[in-house]
């Protein structure tokens, strides 16, 4: 076949950490060995926040790629730019529809139109060190705020007496980041919060405000240790133990297995109620013709089948959003080798989702803006919470 005869798409991504990148690439290079009329080129274009202002850019002049990885929030933007391929009709004409977890649904929808398919999902819980819990004689894992501070608060040590903490409790997430927002999203769930009151910005609520100052107190407590601005994905601390505890998924896994280290997996503790935040990302489609569309489209059913997300699942940790797939002996006989996985399926059952609305940028970065505060004991979190909350009103009035 000659190259004229080929229709060659692009996919922009922030697949990480590397591991997970080339496994991608692996199963890209599969797609494209099995259909010889397409060919997909997928492209690393850095972490997802640094990637916005070149997505919009590139929306907004016609240079979009084919297809985007990124957060399902990302939707209201990319719709009200007229930029994204709607995917009812597509999805609903596929058999392709029925094997996609219901869960999933909520974040492919905006207005009535579907405008992604997820990629893989995904929710946080709180990762461990066992062995350095045992040291501070912690036997049992904690379950509310409460236990959780405590725990924080025995992990803290200075272990060679020269005055300086060595070893944090937490490694906290800092930084105005969707990354940010979605670790500390749980928190304000779980203790009754929420971001939107009648699609409407509503940041000052008692659960916000509690779960910003359990932050708060972790950190004028030296109980915790933030991490360097909008990087609360890194886990060097967590590997090295200088933070026993640390808030992040299972895509962490297939890097976690290769290393030498101890460690474990605990929901996120409660205040009022269980809460998780479903994760991960979907995939948009950028109008183009009908050709790199429909190639593009082929790639989407290729993603969601039973094969690419099983294959994912058991070498990244993600959960597969394919019921087929969850279903297979193959996923069933790993979560039993890989136990710490039953967390993240457990809390799928009461995962939410953020927000689905055209603004949702700005929500976020709002809230990242007051949690950076609160963190940093710049402000008080109702103080943080309330400056935010009326930047809101005006951009969304």
């Amino acid at each position: 076949m000659t190259d004229s005869q080929v229709t060659k798409i692009t996919l922009w991504h922030g697949i990480n950490p590397p591991e997970n990148r080339d496994i991608f690439n692996e199963l890209v290079a599969k797609f494209n060995q099995e259909h010889a009329d397409i060919e997909v080129e997928a492209l690393y274009i850095g972490q997802p926040d640094a990637q916005l202002p070149k997505i919009f850019a590139a929306s907004v002049s016609g240079e979009a790629p084919d297809m985007l990885w990124f957060v399902a929030q990302l939707t209201g933007e990319l719709a009200k730019l007229g930029a994204l391929l709607p995917l009812e009709n597509w999805l609903d004409s596929s058999p392709i529809k029925a094997e996609i977890d219901p869960t999933m649904f909520s974040s492919m929808e905006l207005n009535g139109h579907i405008y992604s398919i997820p990629f893989a999902t995904n929710n946080a819980a709180i990762f461990y060190r066992p062995s350095l819990f045992a040291e501070a004689g912690i036997a049992e894992i904690p379950q509310t705020w409460q236990e959780f501070k405590l725990a924080a608060q025995k992990l803290t040590k200075d272990t060679n007496n020269d005055g300086r903490i060595d070893q944090h409790g937490i490694f906290l997430s800092l930084g105005k980041g969707e990354w940010t927002v979605f670790v500390w999203l749980p928190f304000i769930y779980s203790a009754g919060g929420n971001l939107l009151v009648d699609r409407q910005p509503n940041l000052v609520n008692e659960g916000a405000i509690a779960a910003l100052q359990l932050g708060a107190d972790l950190v004028a407590e030296k109980w915790a240790i933030l991490s360097a601005p909008e990087r609360g994905y890194e886990m060097d601390d967590f590997l090295s133990g200088k933070a026993a505890m640390q808030v992040t998924g299972p895509w962490t896994l297939g890097q976690l297995s290769q290393l030498d280290i101890d460690y474990g997996v605990f929901p996120i503790p409660e205040l009022e109620t269980p809460a998780a935040v479903l994760g991960g990302e979907n995939l948009f489609v950028f109008k183009s013709n009908p050709q790199r569309e429909q190639a593009s489209l082929k790639f989407l059913e290729y993603v969601l089948s039973e094969d690419f997300q099983t294959i994912w699942a058991l070498k990244t940790g993600y959960l597969p959003i394919n019921i087929k797939s969850q279903e297979s002996e193959l996923y069933q006989k790993f979560v039993q080798e890989n136990p710490v996985l039953e967390v993240f399926l457990d809390q799928m059952k009461y995962t939410r989702s953020r927000p689905i609305i055209p603004k949702y940028t700005r929500l976020s970065e709002n809230l990242g803006r007051a949690i950076e505060a609160a963190l940093l004991g710049a402000q008080t979190p109702e103080e943080a919470l309330t400056r935010s909350q009326k930047r809101l009103e005006l951009i969304f009035d």
